[in-house]
């Protein structure tokens, strides 16, 4: 596999790490959650503050990642080849605190053999963990009109959905499947008649067709929720979006969990109480979107679990 040449920039390092230890001390003890440990940045920092009996435990799907990861020979560090539902696997009140970084990884995006990135000409894959799944060359080779629109128009926000889906199947019907990715790119411009100033065509395209053979948006789902049960009361959530659908989704699910719920069946009944406190919103300042253009659609949303009635 060829090694990407650009180094990986961790969005937010500082912000993220002060915002997830925060009120913890100057050495916090406990187990705190790295569930996306990409290329280890904020793991390292997060080990680097906590004390001797500290605990990082990280998750990744990304082989790469965890090859990454065995460079840390710490034995606070550890980490499990899995996305980060598994969360939900852990005892209940069992984390100090949940980090999640939701953006891909420089070397992901950098090298071809991925297939993330239209900028260079390698297999269509995508795939986050390379030992299993559908590729996106597999799955477009099979899908219908219909399921690539809707899966290029949800998770892509891209209005020419429907003649893209068009074209990628009239291709295959022509001259066999797609199987790399400057082809996609280069049918998707043919498609797509008008584009933003400085974007290009496929942009939209290739993030929805990631996001939906990652399942990315029902994983983060299932990760939040199951960091309810996790966290310890005052214990931080972390989470860094970087396109609209992923935001949106921590959004609500934080403003959800920020008010009391109360049961209109019986409206004298005690309300459940809530689960989190939105604390903050954060996005990159200039000199880092500066010093790293990937940064500048990042944000930063941080809750704090609320103390569980007796």
């Amino acid at each position: 596999m060829t090694e990407s040449t650009t180094p990986h920039t961790t969005v937010l390092l500082n912000e993220a790490v002060d915002a997830l230890l925060a009120g913890a001390g100057d050495a916090p003890s406990g187990t705190w959650i790295d569930g996306t440990f990409g290329r280890g940045g904020h793991a390292r920092r997060i080990l680097s503050r906590l004390s001797p009996q500290g605990r990082l435990l990280a998750f990744d799907k990304d082989p790469e990642a965890i090859q990454e990861a065995a460079r840390i020979q710490d034995a606070r560090f550890s980490i499990r080849h899995e996305g980060f539902r598994h969360l939900a696997d852990l005892p209940p009140g069992s984390a100090a605190g949940v980090l999640m970084d939701l953006g891909v990884s420089s070397p992901q995006i950098d090298t071809p053999e991925r297939g993330f990135s239209f900028r260079f000409d390698g297999p269509l894959d995508m795939r986050m963990d390379t030992t299993r799944g559908q590729s996106v060359a597999e799955w477009l080779a099979d899908a219908e009109v219909g399921q690539i629109a809707e899966v290029i128009r949800e998770c892509g926000e891209e209005r020419f959905a429907g003649p893209i889906a068009k074209a990628i199947v009239a291709r295959r019907q022509e001259r066999g499947p797609l199987a790399t990715t400057a082809e996609l790119a280069d049918l998707v411009a043919g498609a797509v008649k008008t584009r933003e100033s400085g974007q290009n065509p496929a942009t939209r395209t290739f993030q929805a067709l990631r996001i939906f053979i990652n399942a990315e948006l029902e994983e983060l789902q299932q990760a939040l929720e199951a960091s309810l049960s996790v966290l310890q009361p005052g214990g931080r959530l972390v989470v860094i979006s970087f396109h609209s659908l992923e935001d949106r989704i921590v959004k609500q699910f934080i403003a959800q969990h920020s008010k009391e719920v109360y049961d209109r069946r019986a409206p004298f009944a005690v309300p459940q109480p809530m689960r989190l406190k939105a604390l903050d919103r954060i996005k990159p300042g200039a000199a880092e979107v500066a010093a790293n253009p990937r940064a500048r659609s990042a944000v930063m949303r941080v809750a704090e679990r609320t103390e569980v009635p007796a």
